[in-house]
């Protein structure tokens, strides 16, 4: 029965395709490539010349993206990091296309790219509070980045980016539109979110109005699958596949939720030209999202409607959390995925909201507080650390174990305790971040 009206659900539908959408490579360095991409444009454009290539390129970046993009693979270059993916941009990137910016690579395109490198026309630097008040952001904004690019003459033009990976600022927000779904709340403000509403939306709306998640698993899975055709990243997922692997972990439901999302992260994180359907501007987190929950519900024989509850479910779930814990934290985006993975397996086990709740207060004792060190190979033992923890979650809640309000941050309402874990990921684990920034590029 649905207990939700038309305009809430159509709002919903929206806020869910905004945040889940195709990215190829991490979006935090694709992030900069897609500013790098639009700045471009904007001076081809002022100058007439739609094959200018820029002279200079002048990036200035918050420590949370400088952090995010230092040691990840750029899609089809087999190289890390974000000069390259910067160089690209200006090259070949087209901001039509959002996260997959750099979908149009070829090997052309990146001997070109380290020819621009080598030339010494990129500067990277950390943002100055002058540079976000300039861009009229927030001086503690974690999520910013501004491109300037000008050409031998010295004509410039300018793009910038803040709050969400595909959110333009200032003079670079005309021609967003392709970016934004046209019917994106209508200029209505979203209601606001618990667990509760997500939950009834996700199990009572019309098959037919959210079966468009559908693609999520499709694409998430495929890139589990093509990643092992080669070997990418620390080959986690294989490791887990392989005879030893399968010795220690068994050829379970468990260890095939472990090897999909591995897999995946895998591929993502190395630079593989593989696209992944991302959640809240985070390919890993769409991956966490979306691939337990497809293991599990085609083990668990469930019904084709059952996992595409489960998956909107999972989805909305994480798009929630991350609602108040922002874009981008100290607190390493899997424990958010992941509590909406379980979530996803929870319902998919027979739980209804009580179990849910309990699933949800689990996974907030035991994750919280997982750091996020940038964006790296290794993250698909984040992951599979986040996964295993939904798995434990969710079997417990559906044996009516939950962790209670006397133990550490869990409050007896559930949407407190998120509130709780977004406290401690976006303000009590600043000084967090800021060693972490600093232990890295002191190295």
């Amino acid at each position: 029965m649905n207990t939700i009206d038309s305009k809430t659900r159509q709002r919903l539908i929206a806020l869910v395709k905004k945040q889940v959408v195709p990215a190829i490579g991490c979006t935090e360095p694709i992030c900069v490539a897609l500013a790098t991409a639009r700045a471009t444009e904007t001076l081809r454009r002022d100058c007439a010349d739609p094959t200018l290539i820029p002279h200079r390129i002048d990036v200035r970046l918050s420590a949370n993206i400088l952090k995010n993009a230092m040691g990840v693979g750029i899609p089809g270059t087999g190289m890390s990091g974000l000069p390259i993916a910067i160089a690209l941009g200006a090259l070949i990137g087209k901001s039509e296309y959002g996260l997959e910016v750099l979908r149009e690579s070829n090997p052309e395109a990146v001997e070109r790219g380290c020819q621009y490198i080598d030339e010494g026309r990129i500067d990277i630097r950390l943002a100055t509070p002058e540079d976000f008040r300039r861009c009229d952001v927030a001086c503690d904004e974690k999520l910013f980045v501004d491109v300037c690019v000008s050409d031998a003459c010295g004509h410039s033009a300018s793009a910038s980016i803040a709050h969400e990976h595909t959110n333009f600022t200032g003079c670079a927000q005309e021609a967003t539109t392709a970016l934004q779904p046209s019917n994106e709340n209508d200029g209505q403000p979203l209601p606001e979110l618990s667990l509760k509403l997500v939950y009834d939306f996700a199990t009572t709306a019309p098959i037919s109005e959210i079966d468009f998640i559908n693609e999520a698993g499709r694409l998430n899975m495929q890139a589990a699958s093509k990643s092992r055709e080669h070997n990418y990243g620390h080959c986690l997922g294989k490791a887990l596949h392989r005879p030893l692997g399968r010795g220690i972990l068994g050829d379970s439901i468990f260890s095939h939720v472990l090897m999909a999302t591995a897999s995946a992260c895998d591929a993502r994180m190395a630079g593989a030209m593989i696209p992944v359907m991302s959640n809240s501007g985070s390919g890993n987190q769409g991956i966490c999202a979306t691939n337990p929950v497809m293991v599990f519900a085609d083990e668990n024989n469930n019904t084709a409607e059952e996992r595409t509850r489960a998956l909107m479910l999972s989805h909305l779930t994480a798009i929630y959390i991350k609602q108040h814990l922002g874009s981008l934290s100290a607190l390493c985006g899997c424990v958010v995925a992941s509590t909406g993975s379980s979530v996803g397996i929870t319902y998919l086990m027979g739980g209804k909201y009580e179990q849910i709740a309990a699933a949800v207060k689990n996974m907030i004792a035991n994750l919280t507080g997982m750091i996020c060190d940038g964006a790296k190979p290794s993250c698909a033992l984040k992951l599979t650390s986040g996964v295993s923890t939904a798995m434990l979650s969710a079997m417990l809640a559906m044996q009516g174990e939950c962790v209670t309000s006397v133990e550490g941050i869990i409050d007896n309402d559930v949407d407190r305790s998120i509130r709780n874990l977004a406290i401690i990921g976006s303000k009590a684990m600043n000084e967090t971040d800021r060693c972490v920034l600093e232990i890295m590029t002191g190295k």
